[in-house]
């Protein structure tokens, strides 16, 4: 007898966290759809004439094989995590060459290392926009239906999970490394800027048929190791006013994702809180596991991330294991599965 791919998630949620999650009955999750940054970009900017890039050793270096694939960690990314829905073990790159018709209707990712829901973000980066995102999607949606028909792709796109992860760009790099935005605006405007923004991605992706949409906060931008380096001074303290523009941004966004979720009809819109678990990650490292929280794996750590995390930079750690970051922006597997596991309780439940 074949499971629902919710029973799959209430046997691992039951065994693996001892939580018990209330199954709505004739429920299925028949794809998770993946928008936004690095977070969740599993290869789309490979091809791309781009910096933010990461198709190269050491990158993927516990991933099937040793084998880089353009996420940017030593292995999975949360994308690929939801593998715990029981859908995929993995989840593609849309503009992956290999990609394959069958690969389709469970799900692929759109997300585009640096972007960021500022539009100036990925015109910096020459990345892919949020809305060049969402018409990739409409693309993928014409490709549905010719292969599935009109029905079963309408059922597909009404019930799929969909994840959008960023603001950590827009944040730290258009508007304090850059200072792009600087000029124009203080911070409790740009975090403005940011939510309207975002605002208008999950309205449009509402109107392309999305309902399950979980929406991730922006992480404690200024404790990653590469911020430190650079905004936290010579003791390299976590950059105080990167994680306040961080925090105002998460409150604006939950209060408007309330908002959107009582005024548009079966719109389950979920914030997803990522900054409180990974701050106790970096502030009690060993209690999870892990005996760094202030360096990256590759290199020194400090500084490498993208092209200068390279198979020519000295130092590299064997065991990523040890470490929260896997270069001086990105988590490795193992804090990304210290993260996201436990969330899949607590969250499940919205979406049913």
């Amino acid at each position: 007898m074949e499971l629902s791919p919710l029973l799959v998630i209430l046997a691992f949620l039951m065994c693996e966290t001892k939580a018990l999650v209330k199954l709505t009955p004739n429920v299925t999750v028949p794809a998770v759809i993946a928008f936004g940054d690095s977070i969740v970009d599993t290869g789309n900017n490979n091809n791309l004439m781009t910096l933010i890039r990461c198709n190269f050793c050491p990158y993927g270096q516990d991933f099937n094989g040793g084998i880089p694939t353009g996420r940017f960690s030593d292995g999975k990314t949360p994308s690929d995590l939801l593998d715990k829905l029981g859908i995929k073990d993995r989840l593609p790159a849309y503009l992956d060459p290999d990609l394959k018709p069958q690969d389709l209707p469970t799900g692929v990712s759109f997300a585009s290392g640096g972007s960021g829901y500022d539009p100036m973000t990925p015109n910096y980066q020459s990345v892919i926009s949020m809305a060049d995102q969402l018409n990739l999607f409409k693309e993928y949606i014409a490709k549905l239906k010719q292969l599935v028909g009109e029905e079963k792709k309408n059922f597909i796109i009404a019930n799929s999970l969909y994840l959008v992860v960023a603001g950590s760009d827009d944040i730290a790099n258009t508007y304090f490394v850059l200072g792009a935005r600087k000029m124009q605006y203080d911070v409790p405007a740009y975090t403005d800027l940011m939510l309207n923004s975002a605002t208008e991605f999950l309205k449009e992706l509402y109107g392309l048929g999305a309902r399950r949409i979980a929406v991730f906060s922006a992480p404690p931008i200024g404790c990653v190791p590469s911020q430190r380096t650079l905004a936290g001074g010579t003791e390299t303290h976590c950059a105080n006013e990167y994680n306040v523009a961080a925090r105002l941004f998460n409150k604006k966004l939950s209060a408007e994702l309330n908002t959107l979720r009582t005024s548009i009809p079966g719109g389950k819109f979920v914030y997803v809180d990522i900054y409180k678990p990974l701050l106790d990650l970096i502030d009690n490292p060993q209690k999870h596991g892990f005996k760094f929280a202030d360096v990256g794996c590759c290199g020194t750590g400090n500084l490498e991330v993208a092209v200068l995390c390279n198979k020519w930079i000295p130092s590299t750690c064997t065991d990523a294991s040890k470490y929260i970051f896997w270069d001086s922006y990105h988590p490795t597997e193992k804090a990304y599965r210290a993260l996201i596991i436990p969330l899949l309780p607590k969250y499940v439940n919205k979406f049913l």
